[in-house]
């Protein structure tokens, strides 16, 4: 029991904790929608290119998370835009403004004579030097993307099954799609200063793609995915820190390895049901003693 317990007895650890929790119910509310409507790759630039605003605020002294902001609201607003011209595809934009920021990003960093510890810092995060002060930042950031997830619940729903029905019932698909870009960058923005922009898809996208065969209904993968996240973070943080291994990755890895357990027992009970159905759609066979094997009785 002392193996569970000893390390989250350490406050660092302890405050680590509360920031995955916090992060895995922020990425839950922004990733069922990146995982129903197969955005994994618009969440994947998107997080890379915060580096340009996080590299301009660590040469000038000032807080990486507005760095990190501006970015966000620079690349939603450019998927925007690109997502409207007529002859671009959307992968096409997001292809281009992701390598466009990451090299822009890049060449503000490589004027740093910290290059190499900024640049990694991004990448990983630190998930294990979380202060009192991020913790409260992620409560507030976890409210509002509570509310935009609450108030635009029914359009969002609409865009992730028929676009053109959104568009019928009034409810505006592209005002929601922005307003969703506008969540998927919060969760990003709040989840990267912990793990890291490189490892941020691994609790944006894996829990609600492992909650995803369970759950009836959205709200369910939602919470489901949160849950999913706290195990992962819980867990990860636990062999982090007997293994001595890097914490964001470990969490993130934990993250993914429970989507692949998930799928293959939802396969499993899959072929279960099926074997099951099988059985009882096949016609009984006659006992033995049966009225069939006694044909001379009349």
């Amino acid at each position: 029991m002392e193996w569970l317990t000893a390390p989250f007895e350490v406050t660092f650890v302890q405050r680590a904790l509360w920031a995955g929790i916090l992060v895995s119910a922020i990425c839950a509310l922004a990733g069922t929608w990146v995982v129903l409507r197969g955005m994994a790759f618009l969440g994947d630039a998107m997080s890379h290119g915060l580096l340009p605003g996080v590299a301009v605020a660590a040469l000038l002294g000032g807080n990486p998370l507005v760095g990190a902001l501006v970015s966000a609201a620079v690349m939603t607003a450019g998927v925007t835009a690109l997502g409207r011209a007529p002859r671009l595809s959307q992968d096409t934009g997001i292809g281009l403004l992701f390598v466009g920021m990451l090299s822009l990003g890049v060449i503000i960093v490589s004027r740093s004579q910290s290059f190499a510890v900024d640049l990694t810092g991004f990448l990983f995060g630190d998930v294990l030097a979380v202060r009192e002060s991020d913790l409260v930042l992620l409560g507030a950031a976890l409210l509002l993307a509570l509310g935009v997830a609450v108030l635009g619940h029914r359009a969002f729903l609409a865009l992730a099954f028929d676009e053109r029905k959104a568009r019928t019932l009034g409810l505006r698909p592209r005002i929601a799609h922005a307003a969703l870009l506008g969540l998927l960058a919060l969760a990003i923005v709040a989840s990267f200063h912990i793990v890291g922009t490189l490892l941020v898809l691994g609790l944006l996208i894996a829990p609600p793609a492992a909650a995803l065969p369970w759950a009836r209904g959205v709200r369910g993968v939602m919470v489901l995915s949160a849950a999913v996240g706290t195990v992962a973070t819980f867990g990860g943080l636990l062999l982090s820190w007997h293994l001595r291994t890097a914490a964001g990755a470990t969490v993130s890895a934990l993250a993914v390895g429970l989507f692949f357990l998930s799928h293959l027992a939802s396969g499993l009970r899959h072929r279960r049901r099926t074997h099951s159905a099988d059985n009882s759609a096949r016609p009984a066979e006659p006992a033995l003693g049966g009225s069939a094997a006694r044909p001379n009785e009349a």
